[in-house]
């Protein structure tokens, strides 16, 4: 029998792993280590509704993963993506 795993990049997979309020503190880990060089830049997280509909019909759907407060009182949302894409900064 060979075992399949699902990818964690989806958001299915990514909520069962993160999206539970006992993996707040691991994730806001990981997100530190992975986007801010492992300084306690992400102070607290909320997981959000993924599905933003688009407001202007020539823009795609945009899907959001986590919104997030910094260390300097501002807030970020953060979007997984997949693809490794040029216009999107870090």
């Amino acid at each position: 029998m060979t075992l399949r795993f699902i990818s964690p990049k989806t958001d299915f997979a990514f909520k069962k792993i993160f999206g539970s309020t006992d993996s707040k503190d691991i994730l806001i880990s990981f997100l530190n280590a992975l986007i801010y060089e492992a300084n306690p830049v992400i102070q607290d997280l909320e997981i959000i509704d993924p599905y933003n509909p688009r407001e202007v019909v020539d823009l795609k759907d945009s899907y959001l993963d986590v919104k997030a407060l910094l260390d300097n009182g501002s807030t970020v949302l953060i979007e997984m993506q997949v693809l490794n894409l040029a216009f999107f900064e870090k």
